[in-house]
């Protein structure tokens, strides 16, 4: 039978990179979404093709009600589960210049995916990660929760949480689930594309300048850390592991 993986917010970006990786390796793979249905069954069609199984389940993570019936409809489909990448996320587009320009109810809808929705997700898959041989959780942290930047407030504080969140979830699930975190940077794709609008060219080209192996991280570099993580390095946990190609750790 083969492994498993849960790979939340999986329907694009660092997600859908991380469930090909997945595949690739021999596992099948649980892709989660809220509103991305079109792209989340495209991305079940290639991992179809890459011989891997694929099943697809909508669920705000922030619903924990929806959360509780997607791992009920992942332990019904595979009963197990080997791997759990906590990747879904969102943010909102307000400077950290503009304090009276951010609206509570979107700090708080941040803070319901980005951190309560981790959790929620965790604690559900828990008893069935418990059960797998070698089970890891990877969670997608950001450099913004490491360091200042022109992250808007509440995406950079969510992201903080998560540093914390993998520290302390590796303390109390160990030593039978190991609990680590990607921390990426720029990365390039859509994500960036929405943040930056018309700079994007331009800025994405002048990081790449900055950083040591002269590029931006991409979806791909990502997802084959969250991968490594998940499937190797037996004895490490409580980890972040900071994905930026040098730029972070040189300027």
């Amino acid at each position: 039978m083969s492994p498993v993986a849960l790979v939340t917010g999986s329907a694009r970006g660092i997600g859908r990179a991380a469930v090909l990786a997945f595949a690739g390796q021999g596992y099948d793979v649980v892709i989660n979404y809220s509103a991305s249905e079109a792209a989340a069954h495209a991305v079940a069609d290639e991992v179809r093709g890459l011989g891997a199984g694929a099943l697809v389940v909508r669920a705000d993570v922030a619903d924990e009600p929806a959360v509780l019936a997607m791992v009920a409809a992942v332990s019904d489909h595979y009963g197990r589960l080997d791997a759990l990448v906590n990747n879904a996320g969102v943010t909102v587009d307000v400077p950290p210049s503009d304090l009276d320009g951010l609206a509570m109810a979107d700090w708080d809808r941040v803070f319901a995916v980005n951190v309560r929705g981790m959790f929620q997700v965790t604690r559900a898959c828990v008893p069935l990660l418990r059960a797998a041989p070698h089970p890891a959780i990877v969670n997608t942290a950001s450099i913004a929760g490491l360091r200042p930047g022109p992250q808007p407030f509440p995406y950079a504080a969510s992201k903080a949480a998560v540093v914390n969140l993998t520290r302390t979830l590796a303390g109390a699930l160990g030593p039978a689930i190991r609990v680590n975190a990607v921390a990426p940077g720029w990365m390039e794709g859509e994500w960036m594309q929405a943040r930056l609008a018309g700079n994007y060219d331009r800025l994405m080209e002048r990081r790449a300048r900055m950083t040591p192996l002269a590029r931006c991280v991409t979806a791909e570099d990502v997802a084959a850390t969250i991968v490594s993580l998940a499937t190797s390095n037996p004895f490490v946990t409580g980890e972040v592991v900071v994905v930026d190609g040098g730029y972070s750790s040189t300027t």
